[in-house]
């Protein structure tokens, strides 16, 4: 069975911080992949992070670089966003993901096709 829980979301204010978290279990805690994503009402799912599991490579989307920061706690099987300097265009359903494979690129790496699993999102609104 797999599972990826995220957790963490909620309301901030603009300039605040916040981290949300994702618990990965079942089949999915052996993928080599795990990203973030995000989705507005009425926008298409996008990708604003990813980690390389294995090489340790990360990726961030230009609307998040600099203020987002991808983690992931082996111990836990537990990925991570930390979002700094928060702005209203920040507010989204956001989903954490995983999968196998070897990132050759940012593109790949924050393609929705890219990933195996997701999880079902917590909302982060930023007013």
């Amino acid at each position: 069975h797999v599972q990826l829980v995220e957790s963490g979301g909620g309301s901030v204010q603009t300039g605040g911080s916040l981290i949300i978290s994702c618990a990965i279990s079942g089949s999915a805690s052996g993928s080599n992949s795990v990203g973030w994503f995000r989705q507005a009402p009425g926008e298409e799912r996008k990708g604003v992070a990813s980690k390389h599991l294995t090489g340790g490579h990360t990726y961030y989307s230009d609307a998040v670089q600099d203020r987002f920061t991808i983690s992931w706690d082996n111990a836990k099987n537990t990925v991570y966003l930390r979002m700094s300097n928060l702005k209203p265009e920040d507010t989204a359903m956001y989903y954490c993901a995983a999968g196998w494979f070897v990132p050759r690129g940012a593109d790949q790496a924050l393609a929705l096709s890219s990933y195996n699993y997701w999880g079902q999102g917590t909302q982060v609104t930023v007013s």
